[in-house]
């Protein structure tokens, strides 16, 4: 059994990762990464998808040449993973232990979304699992110059929130976005810790 997701005694704002913390939307980018990738020849694995978890698409696409030794051109290749997402997205389902959280402390603490994904499939995201009227702040990959694993996503949340960095606490389900809560000075839970995977391979 499982303990509890709750929130840190210290936390004064919440920040949440999106994709695979508050939507189950991991499965969903998968394939649309397995499905564009493999017009290339690119035997994609889980395992690699999961190591670059919360980087943006265009940073996927430049990791993937150097790793793959390919010259993919990151905005073109992309563009068409995001429109293969765009077209399944209705798969995903809310993540339950975190968006019960996000319920629980709205209207009590100031809290965001801090995301790697972009703005207006982020926003989409939010309305499909029943969450847009929840955030009024939504930090997304246009929004920052540099993305997880560095801080800079967060430490705007923080910003737009008017809360200090220390007194945040963060929510992630990936490597690359704990990383970035720690570098920013924040408190980090991974939330993996408190369900089980839901996505299976």
């Amino acid at each position: 059994m499982k303990k509890e997701l709750d929130i840190d005694s210290r936390a004064r704002a919440l920040i949440f990762d999106l994709d695979g913390t508050l939507a189950d939307t991991m499965q969903v980018h998968f394939l649309a990464y397995q499905h564009i990738l493999s017009q290339y020849g690119i035997d994609y694995t889980y395992e690699t998808f999961m190591s670059l978890a919360g980087v943006p698409a265009f940073g996927t696409i430049e990791r993937i040449n150097e790793m793959f030794g390919t010259s993919l051109v990151p905005e073109e290749v992309g563009n068409a993973k995001e429109a293969e997402y765009e077209k399944i997205m209705h798969q995903m389902k809310p993540i339950e232990p975190v968006v019960e959280l996000v319920k629980k402390y709205h209207g009590k603490l100031p809290m965001s979304v801090g995301t790697g994904g972009y703005h207006r499939l982020a926003w989409k995201t939010l309305q499909i699992i029943g969450l847009d009227k929840y955030f009024d702040i939504l930090v997304s990959a246009e929004d920052v110059e540099k993305h997880k694993p560095h801080p800079d996503t967060f430490l705007r949340c923080a910003e737009l929130m008017g809360v200090a960095p220390e007194h945040c606490q963060v929510f992630e389900d990936g490597q690359p976005g704990m990383q970035a809560a720690k570098a920013a000075g924040m408190m980090a839970t991974l939330v993996t810790d408190y369900f089980d995977d839901t996505v299976r391979v």
